[in-house]
């Protein structure tokens, strides 16, 4: 077996009482695009939240990236070390340009100097096909389309080797979604492993190389998605409801 990049073992998040994330192990191989299902409430986002350090690591368990054990590093040196993530609520800032707001994770994530961060933020920018002409507006008056694009842009700065992206469709119509399954596959293409969240199925179908389903905080189900999508009880958990 190829050693995983990402490498989670029996990881555990409690509040209090609450079993956020409950045993969790999973291994993500370099090059894959691993989808991450389940319904509200599963420990999807806490998941992400302790494999990357932002807000909070696990209470129990290991996190390995890289061979290295990563869970107790700080979020910083963690996505310095190459493991970034986004999130579900887009994170521009308001004020800057769409270009300035790339340049931020440049000089602030990869300690760039102003004039290098520029030419890294555009670069990123058209790896996510954003409009050249958009790169000055205000990132406040962005579509929402641009405003997912500039989030993914400013995690690609850092140059990832596994970008970890928390519902990227949220809010997108479906010719978006169209664009956002291509941009993923053309990230994913050019050498980034990806780990994707997300409640749209069709997106998860169509770029997953594997889909594990998450519920109460466990993996309910692992395998090739067009066969985890047909298990009774990932259909009752998920799309609420028993097989027919």
């Amino acid at each position: 077996m190829i050693d995983p990049l990402l490498d989670v073992r029996n990881a555990h998040k409690t509040f209090g009482g609450l079993q956020a994330v409950d045993g969790v192990s999973l291994h993500v191989t370099e090059g894959e695009i691993v989808g991450i299902a389940g319904p509200n409430g599963s420990g999807k986002s806490t998941l992400f939240n302790i494999i990357s350090g932002i807000p909070y690591g696990p209470t129990a368990g290991e996190i390995r990236f890289d061979g290295k054990r990563i869970d107790g590093w700080p979020a910083h040196r963690i996505a310095r070390a190459g493991l970034c993530r986004t999130f579900q609520k887009d994170a521009e800032f308001a004020d800057l340009s769409a270009r300035e707001t790339v340049e931020v994770g440049a000089v602030y994530g990869v300690e760039l100097r102003s004039a290098e961060a520029r030419l890294h933020a555009d670069s990123a920018l058209e790896q996510v096909g954003f409009a050249p002409e958009r790169s000055d507006m205000p990132s406040a008056d962005l579509s929402i389309y641009e405003k997912k694009q500039l989030m993914i842009a400013s995690a690609l700065v850092l140059k990832p080797r596994i970008l970890m992206l928390d519902e990227p469709a949220s809010g997108l119509s479906k010719p978006e979604i169209a664009d956002l399954d291509a941009l993923l596959l053309s990230i994913n293409t050019r050498g980034v492993t990806i780990v994707l969240i997300e409640h749209v199925l069709g997106l998860l179908l169509s770029v997953s190389n594997r889909l594990i389903v998450l519920n109460e905080g466990t993996i309910m189900c692992e395998g090739m998605p067009d066969e985890v999508v047909k298990n009774a009880a990932v259909i009752e958990a998920y799309l609420g409801g028993p097989s027919k």
